[in-house]
């Protein structure tokens, strides 16, 4: 009973406390909403007063930025102002200045109008007094005007000519200088790359003997064995008191290697008698015929020349056996085809075609001593015959001026060819042919009138001549150098080319006394 009294009394209380409860909460929520929105409606207008603050604080700087580009805007333009004005004054002074100009052109203008007036006035007076002149000349000097202007225009013809050789004397000065420097560069650097030391071939050859037992053997019984090898090799043996040697002389290099190479084979075998003779003499015509077929082939690879029949190539190599003035004519081929080749290469021309001219250009001399006819022919009927290239052929039979080249490549075969026989130590020749030639050159010199002294100098590479001058002008000079040229052409032989140096000299010698 109690219980229930209590749980009413609980459910009573709560029923009563539950709405008040409500009701408390609402109002306080209510007095709370109150102080939030006055509390915002103070913070709204406290922004309000600042942002109204703000605003004018941004106004007023603004007015005072605008009132300070004002005042420099202000200043910029008194400033161009002053410009414009200095400018002004400066255009109204060049006005000015320019009105003065004209005035004083207007009046000079004048002046020479005044002038021109007077200058042709005094023409017409010096026109006439020319006249007059003109006039009494004519009776002073007994000629008419054409015949006065007849002789001064040969006077000035003669001046003209005078002009004419000497401006003909400078560019032919001029383009001589620049086509032997250019020259002179492409033989230098071909020759550099091309030295080679040449040993001078002789008439004679020695054979060194053990001992001089063996030279009463080479005898033989009553010269039977000397008399069989110089009849199978066609060399004279030279057996005199030298020790232990033996000298093999004969003009043919070819036959004095065969007879060598026999004889060094005797003595090394020991057997010496007329059957051994013949035996080794055959022996050696094949050594040397093997030596001669290496040679040529040395010489086509050497010089990079392909495509060339075997017969061309062993009468190459049988050209290491034949001299020139003392030079190899081997050694001398396989040089000028190498300097024909360098000179091509730097002239832009075919440089195959010069180095093959350039071997074969003494081709004939391998056969000189046994056909007729001068090597330039021999050659050419050889390269004909195997059917060589024409330019070729034109090369070989242009080299010594026989016929005019045809190409460029053959002019090289010239060049190459005067460089290779002329250059020091590359030939020889006795003292007599030497001196004989050197006198010849002066005798040619001083054939011609005019010349007062003639000098070969130089081992005969230049003859320098003196004139007389009062018998030779300035403008003879260059007609009497060519004419001696000319004829030291045609007259001489010689290696290489010969300079002539003409000299005029004037001398004038006076006393004081």
């Amino acid at each position: 009973m109690n219980i229930v009294i209590i749980i009413a009394t609980i459910l009573i209380s709560l029923a009563i406390g539950v709405p008040i409860g409500m009701i408390y909460r609402k109002k306080i929520a209510e007095s709370k909403i109150q102080g939030a929105e006055s509390e915002a409606k103070r913070l709204v207008d406290l922004a309000k007063i600042e942002a109204e603050n703000l605003r004018k604080e941004e106004i007023f700087k603004a007015k005072e930025e605008i009132m300070n580009s004002r005042k420099e805007l202000d200043q910029e333009i008194k400033e161009r102002r002053g410009e414009v004005k200095k400018q002004e004054a400066r255009l109204i002074q060049k006005e000015e200045n320019l009105e003065k100009r004209e005035g004083n052109f207007e009046k000079k203008e004048r002046e020479l109008e005044r002038e021109l007036q007077e200058i042709e006035k005094q023409k017409e007076e010096i026109t006439q007094l020319h006249s007059e002149e003109m006039v009494k000349l004519q009776q002073i000097a007994a000629l008419t005007k054409e015949q006065a202007k007849t002789r001064l225009l040969s006077e000035m013809d003669k001046q003209l000519t005078a002009e004419k050789a000497a401006l003909i004397r400078e560019k032919e000065q001029k383009a001589k200088e620049t086509a032997i420097k250019n020259a002179k560069e492409i033989l230098s650097y071909a020759v550099q790359k091309c030295a080679a030391d040449h040993s001078q071939e002789t008439t004679v050859s020695i054979v060194a003997l053990p001992n001089d037992d063996m030279k009463g053997r080479i005898i033989g019984r009553e010269g039977r064995n000397i008399k069989a090898l110089e009849t199978l090799t066609g060399i004279d043996l030279i057996i005199d008191d030298t020790p232990e040697a033996v000298v093999l002389s004969g003009f043919d290099p070819l036959r004095r290697e065969v007879a060598k190479i026999a004889l060094e084979k005797l003595i090394d075998d020991g057997r010496i008698h007329p059957a051994k003779i013949e035996e080794m003499v055959e022996k050696a015509k094949e050594e040397v015929d093997t030596t001669i077929k290496e040679e040529g082939e040395r010489a086509v690879l050497e010089t990079g020349v392909i495509g060339l029949h075997p017969d061309i190539v062993k009468l190459i190599g049988k050209l290491k056996y034949r001299t020139s003035y003392g030079q190899n004519v081997l050694n001398h081929s396989i040089e000028v085809s190498n300097l024909a080749r360098i000179m091509a290469e730097e002239l832009g021309l075919d440089p195959k075609l010069a180095r093959r001219a350039g071997l074969l250009h003494d081709i004939g001399k391998a056969l000189d001593h046994d056909m007729e006819g001068t090597h330039v022919e021999i050659g050419v009927e050889i390269l004909k015959k195997y059917k060589e290239n024409d330019l070729v052929i034109n090369a070989v039979e242009a080299h010594h001026g026989d016929v005019e080249p045809k190409t460029l490549e053959a002019v090289l075969i010239q060049a190459a060819d005067a460089v290779s026989a002329s250059r020091p130590g590359a030939r020889r020749e006795t003292v007599e042919a030497y001196i004989k030639r050197l006198q010849n050159l002066e005798e040619i010199a001083d054939s011609f009138e005019g010349v007062e002294k003639s000098f070969a100098i130089q081992a005969g590479r230049e003859v320098r001549i003196i004139v007389k001058p009062d018998r030779v002008s300035d403008d003879k000079m260059t007609i009497l150098a060519r004419d001696v040229a000319k004829k030291v052409e045609s007259e001489m032989d010689y290696p290489g080319q010969i300079k002539v140096n003409v000299i005029r000299e004037t001398r004038v010698i006076d006393y004081a006394k």
